[in-house]
């Protein structure tokens, strides 16, 4: 046996390894790498199953722990597939980290494969969402980063906003402005805590057919306000589909959730706008691939503060795109 000093060094022979020693009926079954993610590395186990550890951040542990408590009591009531934790690996000489087998979710992730059905998207999207977002027990978890008041998010803002412009990624910050300004003006969520996905981004959300078929990586399940979650309609969806959204997702959002699921849906772009161009420039832990959604979304909201005529985004430089 041979003992690991780096979680990096996960290869098909060490988790073929760790399933022999603490799951030997699953340990034969056919073993492929299936992605490498922020946080986890998942291998595709058989046909319906998949092995997920830790691998790049030290707080997938608890994340992944999170999944394991809660998902098997939310999954029955929710109408796309999510991954269901089977099996808990606990930290040995071999691996000193947890780790999950869970089922298999098909589909490709959707900032590959985007969502080309626009009704069918928006109605399963709401269908999804209303049946997640129910009150959480008070035991259930906070949100790491997000969540709470767009007031504490000011920062964050202000910064990826000025970084995105200064790279010439950001064509009218004024308009971008604008629309952060009056989410961060809404009044604040005053409900009960919802249970909320919390990272509703394209690589998070399957497709198949040209609309969405099921929706992974559940590490940052919290409860607190659901315009975080709503922020997705205007990511995820395509052009002319966030109102079909508004109008299926049940109980009818009220103004001030709709508004700051605006101001979420700015953050996730200008986060989805740098992680593209870090990608494009070829830098660890870039993704190009969601550069198209984040610069359609902050197109589509500069256009909701009355600015449709005034185009906020420019889109990636041929140099760039070519490259």
């Amino acid at each position: 046996m041979t003992t690991i000093d780096s979680t990096r060094d996960i290869t098909a022979d060490m988790v073929r390894d760790l399933l022999h020693e603490q799951h030997p009926d699953l340990a034969d079954r056919p073993l492929k790498l299936g992605a490498l993610g922020w946080d986890n590395q998942m291998w595709r186990l058989g046909d319906d199953l998949a092995v997920r550890l830790p691998w790049a951040t030290q707080s997938a542990d608890a994340l992944l722990r999170k999944e394991h408590v809660w998902l098997p009591a939310l999954a029955p009531h929710l109408p796309l597939q999510i991954p269901v934790p089977q099996r808990l690996g606990e930290p040995s000489e071999r691996f000193p980290r947890p780790w999950l087998v869970t089922t298999w979710v098909p589909g490709e992730p959707a900032d590959r494969a985007p969502a080309t059905r626009s009704a069918e998207a928006a109605v399963s999207l709401a269908a999804f969402l209303t049946a997640l977002h129910r009150p959480a027990p008070d035991g259930a978890p906070a949100g790491r980063d997000r969540g709470g008041p767009l007031t504490g998010q000011a920062e964050r803002f202000a910064h990826g906003l000025a970084a995105a412009t200064e790279l010439g990624l950001i064509r009218d910050p004024d308009a971008v402005r604008a629309v952060w300004a009056d989410a961060a003006a809404a009044p604040e969520w005053t409900g009960p805590r919802l249970w909320l996905h919390g990272d509703l981004h394209p690589a998070n959300v399957l497709t198949e057919n040209g609309t969405f078929s099921g929706v992974i990586d559940f590490g940052d399940l919290f409860a607190g306000d659901p315009a975080c979650d709503l922020a997705a309609a205007w990511i995820l969806l395509p052009d002319g589909a966030v109102d079909r959204f508004h109008e299926t997702y049940r109980p009818s959002p009220d103004a001030a959730t709709l508004r700051r699921a605006r101001g979420w849906a700015v953050l996730r772009a200008l986060a989805g706008i740098h992680i593209a161009d870090a990608g494009v420039r070829g830098r660890p832990g870039g993704k190009p691939s969601w550069g198209p959604p984040a610069h359609a979304a902050l197109r589509r909201l500069t256009a909701t503060v009355g600015q449709t005529e005034r185009v906020a985004v420019c889109p990636p430089r041929a140099s760039r795109t070519s490259s």
